[in-house]
């Protein structure tokens, strides 16, 4: 008995001297690293995602790109789905989270968050011709990805709508291509998520899908932080900033949403400038 305490006295100084290492503010440790780690997904076209050939690509993708680059070090792109792009921040296994994230009151209250870097709104993607408005779907079966804002939107645009049934009919999944899936297959009458994801899925097979109605919500996307990292904060937000005011910004945009894209969407906004 004595022995099994001082090796788990053992184990827990090692885990001490291991995480006072790493103590401190997470932008001190980039800097001495000269290295940030930005949690990133995998499937959210065209955020990011892998391409036909391979490669993980998109417009989060670059944007996590330049701000690294911005900041003066390496990027170390970390694969983060719904379920763990919140959580990867507060464990300490990302930096920064850039995955199309609304900033919302609640998600402030366990990460900070960069000013908005991107404006999106909810909408309904259906097949082609079958529905006009969210009221005609009142009674349907409709995707939405689990634990998100797009979740607690549709539920009570459903229940506005009257549907009696809204919680059962709303069918909740992990990934977005799950929801595409079961849009595909008739197993859903609609996906609901924010307007430029659902695009991205549907130049897959151009004029067979349609958004229906309109906006549920406005979606004001930002970078997730560690809480309480102001310097982190300051460097992410400064570095958005002057994208935005030398033209990089909507060079990115414009090669993901611009005219002539698959995914086109008039910027609706302009990014928050400091003096």
């Amino acid at each position: 008995m004595r022995m099994a305490k001082i090796v788990a006295l053992a184990v827990a100084m090692t885990m001490f001297v291991a995480s006072a290492a790493f103590a401190g503010p997470v932008y001190d440790k980039i800097m001495q690293t000269k290295k940030v780690r930005v949690g990133i997904m995998t499937d959210s076209i065209p955020g990011a995602f892998y391409n036909e050939k391979g490669e993980w690509v998109g417009f989060d993708y670059d944007i996590a790109t330049e701000v690294a680059k911005r900041m003066g070090v390496e990027i170390d792109r970390v694969a983060v789905n719904n379920q763990t792009r919140i959580s990867f921040l507060q464990q300490g296994r990302i930096d920064i989270s850039v995955a199309n994230m609304t900033h919302t009151r609640e998600r402030d209250k366990s990460i900070d968050f960069s000013i908005t870097y991107f404006f999106d709104g909810q909408k309904v993607l259906a097949k082609k011709g079958q529905f006009t408005s969210l009221n005609d779907m009142v009674g349907k079966k409709i995707a939405t990805m689990q634990g998100t804002t797009s979740e607690l939107n549709l539920k009570a645009a459903l229940k506005a709508a009257g549907d009696p049934d809204y919680d059962k009919n709303v069918i909740s999944y992990q990934k977005e291509s799950q929801c595409f899936q079961a849009l595909q297959s008739g197993r859903v009458a609609g996906w609901s998520t924010d307007a430029t994801i659902l695009l991205g899925y549907a130049s897959k097979t151009p004029g067979a899908y349609e958004l229906v109605g309109d906006f549920l919500s406005d979606e004001p996307y930002g970078m997730g932080l560690p809480q309480d990292d102001s310097a982190l904060r300051d460097a992410v937000n400064m570095a958005i900033q002057d994208m935005w005011r030398d033209g990089t910004y909507m060079e990115i945009y414009n090669k993901w949403y611009g005219p002539g894209t698959p995914f086109e969407m008039p910027m609706s906004d302009q990014i928050e400038l400091w003096p």
